[in-house]
């Protein structure tokens, strides 16, 4: 599995942990920035998205202050369910139910490990289909219906 990672300039330190957390555990993974200049959300959501919907990599993790920009910029693009996350309950229910592609935190309002362990859980929880797959399907029947 290649995860595509991102974040803004007030997610900086929390993209390192991250990075550094997937290097121990041996998960590949693309940089795509910032590391360190100022930049805009909607660029870094753009850039992470572009590589999940190329099929380049398979997941994706934004990061910003909140979280919330980056998902609400992130969801714009066809293909894309980011969701943003705080908590265990749904970081396993996005992936499980919502076949969620872009896990969404922010720095500012989540500590490193509890980050962490939402990383771990969305890398590891795969998508049940059945009945949620119809669910889905409807989500993708918006965005053409808007596009």
């Amino acid at each position: 599995m290649k995860i595509a990672i991102g974040c803004d300039h007030a997610a900086i330190e929390l993209k390192k942990a991250i990075m550094a957390h997937l290097d121990e555990q041996g998960v590949e993974y693309q940089n795509l920035g910032t590391d360190g200049d100022p930049c805009d959300y909607p660029d870094m959501a753009e850039a992470v998205a572009g590589k999940i919907t190329s099929g380049e990599c398979e997941l994706g993790i934004l990061l910003c202050g909140t979280g919330i920009g980056m998902s609400m910029a992130a969801n714009k693009i066809k293909g894309i369910r980011a969701a943003c996350c705080s908590d265990c309950f749904s970081t396993r229910y996005t992936r499980l139910h919502n076949d969620a592609n872009i896990l969404c935190m922010g720095e500012r309002v989540i500590g490193k490990g509890l980050a962490l362990e939402l990383v771990d859980i969305f890398l590891s929880t795969g998508f049940e289909g059945g009945r949620h797959q119809r669910r889905v399907d409807k989500i993708t029947a918006l965005e053409e219906k808007e596009s």
